[in-house]
């Protein structure tokens, strides 16, 4: 079926571009600070072609478009870009070209790569440069071209910034920034540009709201060895804020006024810029000037090991966490088939039971709930449009997680409904195996997540199926749900982060698979990884678990269980009972009891 308004929307782009003579434009899915999860008001490549996933960049041309993005997102896209003549590039498929063996492929000299340069990253940006240079292309940055065409654009977010007590966060700002400032002299910088939206909340102290549940501020910040300056909109502040920033002798400036104030800094300062954040257009700004040290935020690491305030805080946090997921999974299990229950209405039940928990301010992403086969999409969202009505039979796949006074949580439970084939048990029971050797991980301190992912992957991969993501990602403290550096994964590709795991990082566990046409599961917890045992050999470590709700036992299938795993998964269930019970009422409590089979074990 054709899709007249996004076609209609193309052909006004292809318009503007052959006015602003623009060969080629490309729109990713990104904000000014590159941010995973932007505004509504950022999102262009989504108005241009239909595909609402948070990874993806649109490229458009006189006679054709073209989508990428990743695994995570093949079925989602194939089914949003149906009739509007947008071809998927299925990212890191085999035969499939990136952007730039597209762009040099099929660009001619001369020709002009259109973009605004301010949601392109200076490392993006840098490398087109690099690629295109045999053919001496022309590159226009300074055009959004969305601008006139999008008349019914949302308004620029300036949502209103809140001040996190140094009580919760563990750290002052004056703390944080003399470790940052350490950091800075180490790499030989005389100051830094910070333009990450979750480092910058995190450095300062304070949260925002202008991304739906990232509880960030458009901002950015500059920092030298003697000041801290925050580029933000005034009118996201209040008289608490202000007097706050005075206080802490934090330099307040408007946030349009980023481009002259870097273009009228004194010339040759060393300064610090993370490529992957700082937009093409900043970097522009800088480069002509200034002599630019070009590595990672020292923020991101600082952020992601959590101090023992945070960490204390989350422990309480993800237990009232997993005690509402625990009292929905009883909810549903024993009320289908005796009430309409619906992917959407599943997902209001889940966010009431959260909203119920004192410390509660928001969900931390959108709940995917995903029924029978909508479950094999990994980022699946329903919508009073287009939903599921549940059954008894198959199985519900809800990943959901909360923000908190005191954490962030992500957590997934996929939850039999009613009968499931064999086919669905062995492939539930090998997931459940997976997350739950590497829960029991031990390691020497040196390794990253591509010498963990194994695993978490093996059962999968000796039955011969994959799951096209990362196991694991850290997680924010009162901050976006995907944090970074560390992750867990085999493969890391260009612009990712092999980290170190160290001492109170945080991270999801999350294997998986997904069958298109047929069913998805996901089992995820999150996990902080911690010291063990110094000796001869070396700091070894292990994982502490977070996240205590309850595995499905009617899925698993004992006969694909070793003595080891089965000996995993019972000590797992009993901990959920023994953590969980006493704050249940008698009837959650024998319910508890037999689904986590404590009695059995």
């Amino acid at each position: 079926m054709e899709n007249k308004v996004i076609q209609e929307r193309l052909h006004a782009l292809r318009t503007a571009m052959k006015d602003a003579g623009i060969d080629f434009y490309m729109m990713p899915t990104a904000d000014f600070h590159n941010s995973e999860y932007v505004n509504d008001y950022f999102k262009v490549r989504e108005y241009f072609c239909n595909f609402s996933g948070s990874n993806g960049t649109l490229l458009v041309w006189q006679e054709g478009a073209g989508l990428w993005t990743d695994g995570r997102y093949f079925i989602q896209a194939d089914r949003e870009l149906e009739g509007t003549k947008v071809e998927l590039f299925r990212m890191l498929d085999e035969g499939v070209p990136t952007i730039e063996e597209f762009l040099k492929k099929e660009m001619k000299e001369g020709q002009t790569l259109g973009f605004d340069g301010r949601v392109i990253s200076a490392m993006d940006g840098k490398k087109y440069e690099k690629e295109m240079a045999d053919k001496q292309i022309n590159f226009a940055y300074d055009k959004d071209l969305a601008e006139a065409i999008w008349t019914d654009r949302p308004a620029f977010p300036a949502g209103r910034v809140t001040v996190l007590s140094e009580e919760l966060a563990g750290k002052s700002v004056d703390e944080k920034l003399a470790e940052t400032r350490h950091k800075l002299t180490a790499e030989g910088a005389d100051s830094m540009l910070l333009t990450k939206l979750d480092d910058l909340m995190w450095l300062y102290n304070i949260r925002g709201c202008d991304v739906e549940c990232n509880p960030v501020a458009m901002s950015y910040g500059f920092i030298t060895k003697d000041s801290a300056v925050l580029f933000i909109q005034e009118k996201a502040l209040d008289d608490t804020a202000k007097a706050y920033f005075a206080k802490k002798q934090i330099q307040v400036e408007p946030y349009e006024n980023i481009v002259t104030y870097l273009k009228e800094m004194k010339d040759g300062q060393n300064i610090l810029v993370d490529n992957r954040y700082c937009s093409y257009t900043l970097y522009k700004a800088l480069a002509k000037k200034q002599t630019l040290i070009e590595k990672k935020n020292p923020t991101e690491l600082l952020k992601a090991v959590k101090n023992p305030v945070e960490l204390a805080n989350m422990e309480k946090i993800y237990l009232k966490d997993s005690l509402a997921v625990t009292r929905f999974i009883y909810w549903l299990k024993t009320n289908i088939g005796k009430q309409e229950i619906t992917e959407l209405s599943a997902a209001d039940y889940l966010e009431g039971l959260r909203r119920e928990i004192p410390e509660f301010l928001d969900l931390s992403f959108p709940t995917i709930a995903g029924y029978q086969a909508n479950a094999a999409m990994m980022h699946y969202e329903a919508t009073p449009e287009n939903y599921a009505v549940l059954a008894p039979e198959g199985m519900l796949l809800v990943d959901s997680g909360g923000q908190y006074l005191g954490g962030t949580t992500d957590i997934t439970r996929t939850i039999v409904l009613g009968p499931v084939s064999d086919e669905i048990k062995r492939h539930y029971t090998m997931v459940a195996v997976g997350m739950l050797q590497l829960s029991a991980a031990r390691w020497i301190h040196g390794c990253t997540g591509r010498n963990l992912d194994i695993l978490a992957r093996q059962p999968l991969w000796d039955m011969g199926i994959d799951y096209k993501c990362g196991t694991g990602h850290g997680v924010g403290y009162i901050l976006n749900v995907h944090e970074g550096p560390q992750n867990l994964r085999w493969r890391f590709t260009d612009g990712m982060v092999e980290a170190v795991i160290e001492e109170g990082m945080d991270v999801t566990n999350e294997p998986g698979v997904y069958v298109e046409g047929s069913h998805g599961i996901r089992i995820e917890n999150v996990m902080i990884a911690k010291n063990d045992v110094k000796n001869e050999y070396g700091q070894f470590m292990h994982f502490e678990t977070l996240t205590w709700a309850p595995i499905d036992m009617d899925a698993i299938d004992e006969q694909y269980l070793t003595d080891t795993t089965k000996a995993l998964l019972y000590d797992y269930q009993s901990k959920v009972y023994e953590k969980l019970s006493p704050y249940l009422n008698e009837e959650e409590r024998e319910w508890l009891k037999k689904e986590t089979r404590v009695d059995c074990s």
